[in-house]
């Protein structure tokens, strides 16, 4: 399994010299490296030297670099798709639309993306994996999608199933569909079993989001005061979906007082300004980028105090929502939602308490 690296800041602070950087450092160790860029623009090849293709191409001892290009990933996974669709109905109805023909919606490049870096990480050829993806909020939804589709999945399952119109329709539905689609259709297909290998591969997600030592992301910033505020709005969206953040690239400036302040606990790395074509100053001021397990934890949950903590920096007290559904309690902070499934031994119990304190939120179960 590789360790996967992303870098989080506002645009034109240096996020891609810093990922190729990083790719250089990690070569340069002796560790196999691949560098996703998904700029479909010229600039990620004019920064390389090369011509970026959107299969990976070894460009030095240990580096390889890959480009994303959404139209070729459709291409593939609707391949697959019907594949699919023809091993398991008699009479595939996919079979005459062609991946060739199909445009790319809003969000569909994301999905792309990370299914094209899970199976990069699946592969065992790298040792690490670094993205250079857009680098704001939607690098955090593309991160945060194994979650978010899991309870997508359980959630309209169960209401699913239990719908009194799908059990009065169910008796009707099934021998239309096998009429006309040749399947057999009953509500059963949506039972956990039927679902289990699709929970599993999502669950596989979720485990490598939270687990510093499998995927890392790092603050991007210079000291202008914009660059300074997106990093510490990106800082705690990303602890809404649980990704880890592991320190502060600030880059063409040294550290003062004030920004250690505004980054406190992470540790934060200053950059030098380099010059054109030199690499190696800047590969050689960068952190180690293994030390994810030092930083804070997104969230906590003691079991013996009936505690949860949920790391929000970069958020005021007004700025955070907490509510409570069953055995799950909804985060929503900085334009997003997270939900957080209570432990069995809680089970039935509801929110007693909750305070914002030091980028904390402290939630109490009764």
């Amino acid at each position: 399994m590789s360790l996967i690296i992303t870098f989080l800041g506002k645009g034109g602070v240096g996020r891609t010299t810093i990922a190729i950087a990083t790719a250089k450092k990690f070569a340069s160790r002796g560790e196999k490296v691949l560098l996703v860029g998904q700029d479909p623009s010229p600039a990620f090849g004019l920064h390389l030297g090369i011509t970026p293709q959107p299969e990976p191409q070894e460009v030095a001892a240990n580096f390889s670099v890959v480009q994303i290009q959404a139209t070729t990933l459709l291409e593939e996974n609707w391949s697959e798709v019907k594949k699919q669709e023809a091993k398991y109905l008699r009479s595939p109805i996919l079979k005459d639309v062609y991946g060739q023909e199909l445009g790319i919606l809003p969000g569909m490049d994301e999905a792309l993306a990370l299914n094209a870096i899970r199976e990069y990480d699946q592969s065992n050829q790298y040792d690490v994996i670094v993205y250079d993806g857009s680098g704001n909020i939607n690098t955090l939804r593309m991160m945060g999608m194994p979650e978010i589709l899991s309870w997508y999945i359980r959630r309209f399952r169960g209401i699913f199933v239990e719908s009194d119109i799908v059990k009065a329709l169910s008796p009707f539905v099934q021998p239309v569909t096998s009429a006309i689609l040749n399947v057999s259709w009953t509500a059963d297909n949506f039972a956990p079993e039927q679902t289990n290998q699709a929970n599993q591969l999502l669950e596989k997600g979720r485990t490598a989001l939270n687990d510093p030592t499998r995927v890392i992301s790092y603050l991007v910033t210079t000291s202008k005061p914009d660059a300074v505020a997106t990093a510490k709005y990106l800082w705690g969206s990303a602890q809404q979906i649980g990704m880890t953040v592991g320190g502060v690239l600030l880059n063409q400036a040294e550290t003062t007082e004030s920004l250690a302040t505004e980054f406190n606990p992470l540790n934060i790395t200053s950059l030098p300004t380099i010059p054109e074509a030199e690499w190696q100053p800047l590969v050689d001021s960068l952190p180690s980028f293994r030390d994810g397990k030092d930083t804070p934890s997104p969230t906590t949950i003691d079991l013996a105090t009936k505690k949860i903590k949920i790391f929000l920096p970069g958020f005021a007290k007004q700025e955070v929502k907490l509510t409570q559904y069953g055995p799950e309690i909804t985060i929503e902070a900085g334009n997003q939602r997270r939900n957080i499934s209570l432990p069995p031994a809680w089970s039935g119990r509801a929110v007693t308490g909750a305070k914002f304190q030091n980028g904390y939120l402290e939630v109490t179960i009764g």
